[in-house]
């Protein structure tokens, strides 16, 4: 139902926001350093229930809206394209600091941890942009049911988003000394991240896709 081209091109585009510290990834690694794996396990529950939210509501709301304002859809659209510059930007300018910076956080609850994994997904820009704008644009409708392409590419980038934060819980204590040891290693990962956002933001912005293909 879905083109090669497509799965590829949410998985690149899911990759590249996912290894770009944002809100999730500094929560699960915060609670992992403080607190261990288990803790940011739990977290990491949480945010999974946060993108199931979002892929249900863009998938059978925000579409229709789209479709009834296509001017709502290119503002939408050009907000995804500013806010991934702006990520881009963040990754780019000297003086980064690293979400594995060890910090001092108080001891939560497995319920409280699963609950703020919750919330810090629903909370989280990156996110909002992902369902709202920047997964639409791989949907084909000459390919068949596109609400239902809308739930498979949401499942490939929930999929690549778990997995790559699971991978960051289970190993945040050693890329933490790691990195502490390497800063050039940090320089590195941020120019490359930053460079693949700011192409990614260039190709929203002049894409000329209509709403209906969302």
């Amino acid at each position: 139902m879905i083109g090669m081209n497509a799965a590829l091109g949410v998985t690149v585009v899911s990759l590249g926001m996912v290894l770009t510290p944002g809100p999730n990834m500094m929560y699960l690694v915060s609670r992992t350093i403080t607190q261990g794996r288990r803790a940011g396990a739990i977290s990491l529950a949480g945010v999974a229930v946060g993108f199931i939210v979002y892929l249900t509501a863009a998938n059978l709301g925000l579409s229709l809206v789209f479709l009834a304002v296509p001017q709502l859809y290119t503002a939408v659209k050009l907000a995804g394209a500013a806010y991934l510059a702006w990520l881009a930007w963040k990754a780019l300018k000297p003086g980064g600091t690293s979400v594995f910076a060890h910090q001092e956080l108080a001891p939560d609850s497995p319920r409280r941890l699963f609950t703020m994994g919750v919330l810090t997904n629903l909370l989280n820009p990156k996110v909002a942009i992902m369902y709202v704008s920047l997964i639409p644009q791989f949907i084909d409708p000459a390919s068949g049911n596109t609400l239902m392409q809308g739930f498979v590419l949401g499942s490939i980038q929930i999929s690549v988003s778990l997995g790559v934060n699971l991978a960051i819980v289970m190993a945040a204590g050693t890329i933490a000394v790691f990195l502490a040891r390497r800063p050039t290693w940090l320089r590195v990962q941020r120019y490359v991240m930053g460079t693949v956002l700011g192409a990614l933001a260039v190709k929203l912005a002049t894409d000329r896709a209509p709403a209906a293909a969302a």
